[in-house]
């Protein structure tokens, strides 16, 4: 049963309970994001793609090939990011 509070505020210790918990995943979740950002693997290849990145523009596009080496260093460029951002905690 509701108390007065809860029925003037219009939400019961439930779902103020769920709205704590999906806080504190969301901040998990963050956290575990930041982690895998600082992991050796991930640094490792992004700073690759970035490398890779910048030798095509330093050495300039002069052929169907420079392209085909942006687009490919640019594409796991876009991986590594969305590998993070899509990641979930468990």
């Amino acid at each position: 049963m509701l108390t007065q509070s809860q029925v003037a505020v219009g939400e019961s210790q439930p779902d103020r309970l769920n709205e704590q918990q999906r806080e504190a995943k969301a901040q998990g979740q963050c956290e575990n994001r930041w982690r895998r950002v600082f992991r050796v693997e991930w640094l490792g290849q992004t700073v690759a793609s970035l490398c890779w990145i910048a030798s095509v523009l330093a050495y300039g596009i002069s052929q169907t090939g420079d392209w085909l080496q942006l687009l490919a260093a640019s594409a796991w460029l876009l991986a590594n990011l969305a590998a993070v951002l899509a990641f979930k905690a468990d």
